[in-house]
């Protein structure tokens, strides 16, 4: 990955994480991969990718030795046994060293390996990170030793085993990261295949939006319904409006309780008064951010309805983060 790093077209994170690899472990990369962060689509079973990446550099190991680190915790690299009675590590280091034994339980990865990683939003931003993570680290671990002994798992034979080894994360997610495409969300469908249809916001003279506030709990609402057929519907007959309101109704209904005094729930009403087209939860269940639909000719007013409504409270001002429909995690070259 040397002509990655002094490649000065390359992605600046791609260059930023093998450039780091090597400084870290002193090493070359053999592998790098990205991994989209994934969100749901106002329906727990509808999902897409974001472009927005976590990626992983790594190299693989022949003295049983799992080296990891971590720009985003300077601090925290860790040395551990690849066999043997495992530590306990703590933080970011816990997930990627659990999947990793049980790759190499399976099979791959039992020389050891090299592995820093980083992501382009933190937890805060409120798209889900565990399961990029969990999917760029197996992707890379595997392709790393690709030919010690084994061939690279199929994604449906990894999908299975980051879900035996990490089983609190969100399938779904996964799957998304795993088999996403570009402007097009996935249906999951129940014999672990995925249906895809168009989902390309600019195509609707509209922009995906994700809306963070800096602070404040997530608020006391029912996670969203079941009501894919009817969003595939309307995904497909092109009507933003519409699609809007099936997507956001939930939140809209739970923002305008007088009792949610949440600052997402404050950032929700304001963007929907000023002309967003509905806002729904990224995760699939209630939290501290929103993904919106908004026109573009109201984006403007939309951005300024919500900073002066927070400016008038003293309040931090939510972080608004551009979203494009993205693809699945990738090896990059």
């Amino acid at each position: 990955m040397k002509t990655l790093i002094h490649r000065p077209t390359a992605d600046p994170l791609l260059r930023l994480v093998a450039h780091a690899l090597a400084e870290a472990h002193g090493r070359e990369a053999a592998t790098l991969w990205s991994a989209p962060h994934a969100f749901h689509l106002g329906t727990p079973d509808l999902v897409a990718a974001a472009d927005w990446q976590v990626a992983a550099a790594a190299a693989p190991r022949e003295d049983g030795l799992v080296r990891l680190s971590s720009l985003s915790h300077p601090a925290r690299s860790r040395d551990l046994p690849l066999t043997g009675p495992p530590p306990e590590p703590s933080g970011w280091a816990a997930r990627p060293y659990a999947l990793i034994r049980a790759l190499a339980r399976a099979g791959y990865a039992r020389g050891g390996i090299d592995l820093h990683v980083h992501g382009t939003l933190t937890p805060a931003a409120g798209l889900a990170t565990a399961e990029p993570l969990d999917c760029v680290v197996a992707l890379a671990v595997a392709d790393a030793h690709a030919t010690h002994p084994l061939p690279p798992p199929s994604r449906a034979r990894l999908a299975a085993l980051i879900r035996a080894a990490a089983p609190g994360g969100s399938q779904a997610l996964r799957r998304a990261v795993l088999f996403a495409q570009p402007g097009r969300a996935a249906l999951l469908l129940g014999d672990g295949r995925q249906r895809h249809v168009p989902f390309d916001p600019a195509a609707y003279g509209a922009r995906l939006v994700l809306l963070a506030p800096r602070d404040g709990d997530p608020p006391n609402c029912p996670p969203p319904p079941f009501q894919s057929a009817h969003v595939v519907r309307l995904l497909r007959g092109g009507d933003p409006a519409a699609l809007g309101r099936a997507l956001g109704g939930p939140l809209a209904a739970c923002a305008q309780d007088p009792d949610n005094g949440t600052d997402i729930g404050r950032a929700v009403r304001c963007a929907l008064r000023a002309g967003a087209l509905g806002a729904w939860w990224p995760q699939g269940r209630p939290g501290r951010s929103a993904l919106m639909l908004v026109p573009h000719d109201r984006m403007t007013a939309v951005r300024a309805a919500v900073v002066s409504d927070f400016h008038s409270l003293t309040r931090p001002v939510p972080r608004f983060v551009n979203i494009a429909v993205a693809g699945a995690a990738r090896r990059e070259h």
